[in-house]
């Protein structure tokens, strides 16, 4: 989604990291804190980063990555012995084949199972798991929950309907609601069925129906490159026929790209009273 932008974005620096951490051993105002950006696991100082924030106070560590370089071992090890205790995973496909093709890497898949079987062996961890749902990949929702239920310590299934950070899907990855729908609700109660937890973000709330508590548009305080909300606004949420009339607090409406593709859809949503 930040393909372009993260590209002129400059990262949070470590003096930066250490105001936020003695900050929160001063006033302890957080328990968690999520290390992420574009991706972290190429920072070599990944552990002592982790390190930092446990001994500052910080309860939960969570690191947010597409899962690569986990399958070492070794790192793996580095990561949890630091203090990581969840990881947030993003699984593109549902086998080696479509996971590799979405992601145009070769090998990605088997190397982030690879990580996940490993972390098994950590009872005490959470795994999360974020799939981005677009054109390429909503058919597959279903499939993904599958592919990871043999993860003992998997306790969520995030599914963020994808936006382009621009007023046009120029990479043609948009997929109508409707189409994404029947997909989706199989996944969510797949996942109810194993007692699992599902955050759904950037889909219109009055079309999940009984599901509709799974939408959650809220998200932790960003710490990033002021430079990135420009790009971010350009999304255009909160755009709806019925925004005036509906009472959802979480619904982000539609976006300028999705209504310049498919228009309004107002035969298809209606307000939440």
């Amino acid at each position: 989604m930040i393909e372009g932008a993260k590209d002129h974005l400059k990262p949070q620096t470590l003096e930066q990291y250490r105001d936020l951490l003695a900050e929160n051993q001063r006033d302890r105002r957080w328990k968690g804190v999520i290390l992420t950006g574009a991706e972290i696991t190429l920072r070599n100082d990944l552990p002592q980063l982790v390190e930092m924030a446990r001994k500052s106070g910080f309860e939960q560590v969570r690191i947010q990555t597409h899962g690569m370089r986990l399958e070492s071992a070794d790192y793996c090890d580095r990561l949890v012995g630091a203090g990581v205790n969840e990881f947030f995973v993003s699984v593109a496909g549902s086998s080696r084949a479509s996971h590799d093709a979405i992601t145009a890497m070769p090998g990605a898949y088997e190397k982030m199972m690879k990580g996940l079987d490993y972390l098994e062996r950590y009872p005490h961890l959470s795994v999360i798991t974020n799939t981005v749902v677009t054109r390429l990949s909503y058919p597959l929702l279903p499939d993904i929950v599958t592919a990871m239920q043999h993860l003992t310590n998997l306790v969520q299934m995030e599914f963020w309907v994808y936006w382009p950070m621009s007023e046009r899907d120029d990479k043609d990855l948009i997929a109508p609601h409707s189409a994404i729908l029947p997909y989706l609700k199989r996944a969510i109660t797949m996942n109810h069925e194993r007692g699992l937890s599902v955050e759904v973000k950037n889909f219109p709330q009055c079309m999940l129906g009984e599901d509709e508590g799974v939408l959650l548009n809220d998200q932790p305080l960003l710490y990033i490159d002021e430079a990135f909300w420009p790009d971010f606004m350009r999304n255009g949420f909160e755009q709806c026929l019925y925004r005036s009339q509906c009472s959802s607090a979480q619904c982000l409406g539609l976006n300028t790209a999705y209504i310049e593709k498919f228009g309004w859809e107002q035969e298809r949503l209606k307000p939440i009273t």
